[in-house]
């Protein structure tokens, strides 16, 4: 390789997990947000999650056309579009500040929704082009896991962002406090509408195939690895988003409504412990990725995660540990220090290490050996990251009508689906297709 190429893709990696951090800060704005809208709007726990469903029901929506568009305009082109959207998702989120009260609630339902589809859009790029990038097998593992880690980091600030914002007064929060978020967003988005602009973005894929979208679709289909792990990652983006945003409900809501009573910013900071600890283990899975299987990391993390998520629904709310977290004092600033938090709360924290390393791995076995069916086949895949807004709204449902604790049965279930397709799903049977 020459070094003019090697820096072509050092170039391209950088850019594209720049952009991986870019869907984790939109995307995690929705789960606090949900607060928001409880509060401000008076609504349940499963409609307060109708922000974070916006958000991901557009994947149902844009995962399909999104595989089109990158199929025939590249990644380059595609990012742009994504990048251009975001922004205009977010700036409709914005809008339903000023709206009226009858209207707000749907305006930002309709941020959200539009900002979906540039976090598909996103995800249809970054994750074939570092997997390729990275030459595939484990090492495409690993870069993946890079780019999670990047994308932690967003996703661990922004609910603690958000508690901020709220803080001492949850019982009156409303849109317009989130604003900063927003701005912070929406300034982001520009920046790296110029930046990819300008940067030099390889098409690893332009000349894999020229079949007809639709056969690529459906030779993708015809692997039954691929379509089991699109299922995987439908119930994991479901599991990743609904164990901290439930937990954030459960933590602000009063006791006499089956919550813990916690104040708005120490849940805010508890919450993104939860992805803090996402962006160890991400770290940890990119040291490791090189050396440990896809296979065996999805089995592990699927296995200790329902172990965890079992302690929480069997253990008392009523016994409370001190858990080390980020804390705003009276004045304003920050540091860290121990917090009172019902015990079940640092059981579902802890599921962030299992959940850091899923993405990738799920990824990465699902589209092993597809070959030229790859750009199909992500945009198949993101069609089932919707999970992530059909789950967290079906766990708020339970929530609202058993409680917060049996609600994670649904995340029970979840994980042991995950067990299953790390064992025995994974595996490619469909070798005798031709992929070239």
């Amino acid at each position: 390789m020459t070094q003019e190429r090697k820096n072509g893709n050092l170039i391209a990696i950088i850019t594209m997990i720049f952009l991986f951090g870019m869907i984790s800060f939109v995307t995690n704005l929705a789960a606090p947000m949900g607060i928001v809208l409880k509060n401000q709007f008076s609504v349940s726990n499963a409609l307060g999650m109708l922000g974070n469903f916006g958000n991901f029901i557009a994947y149902a929506v844009m995962g399909i056309p999104s595989g089109i568009l990158l199929q025939r305009v590249g990644y380059k082109k595609t990012a742009l579009i994504a990048v251009a959207v975001g922004f205009i998702g977010v700036g409709i989120q914005f809008l339903s500040g000023h709206s009226s009260p009858e209207m707000a609630f749907a305006v930002y339902l309709t941020g959200a929704f539009v900002a979906g589809f540039s976090m598909c859009l996103l995800n249809t790029v970054v994750n074939p082009m570092l997997n390729k990038l990275g030459g595939e097998g484990n090492k495409g593992n690993q870069l993946i896991q890079v780019g999670g880690s990047f994308n932690s980091v967003m996703a661990t600030i922004t609910p603690m962002f958000v508690g901020i914002l709220i803080a001492g007064s949850i019982e009156k929060a409303t849109i317009s406090q989130i604003f900063p978020v927003m701005y912070t967003a929406m300034a982001v988005f520009a920046f790296a509408f110029f930046v990819l602009l300008f940067v030099p973005i390889p098409e690893p894929n332009a000349a894999t195939s020229t079949e007809p979208i639709g056969r690529l679709m459906a030779g993708a289909l015809k692997f039954r690895h691929f379509v089991l792990g699109a299922v995987a990652i439908f119930v994991y983006v479901g599991i990743e988003v609904g164990v901290p945003g439930t937990l954030n409900l459960f933590l602000t809501d009063p006791l006499e409504k089956g919550g813990a009573g916690i104040p708005s910013t120490i849940s805010g900071f508890v919450v993104g412990t939860y992805w803090f600890l996402m962006l160890i283990g991400r770290l940890a899975g990119a040291s490791l990725g090189a050396k440990i299987s896809s296979k065996a990391m999805v089995t592990f993390t699927s296995g200790l995660g329902l172990i965890l998520v079992l302690l929480a629904i069997f253990s008392s709310t009523g016994t409370m540990i001190d858990l080390p977290v980020l804390q705003q004092g009276a004045t304003g600033s920050l540091s860290f220090g121990l917090a009172k938090v019902p015990i079940n709360a640092m059981y579902l924290v802890l599921v962030g290490l299992c959940t850091s390393i899923m993405w990738g791995g799920i990824f990465n076995l699902a589209v092993e050996g597809l070959g030229k069916y790859l750009a199909a086949a992500s945009g198949l895949f993101m069609v089932l990251v919707c999970g992530g807004g059909i789950l967290p709204i079906l766990q708020g449902w339970v929530a609202d009508v058993a409680g917060f604790m049996p609600s994670y049965w649904v995340i029970i279930v979840a994980l042991g689906y995950l067990l299953f397709y790390g064992l025995i799903g994974c595996k490619n049977v469909n070798k005798d297709i031709p992929v070239e």
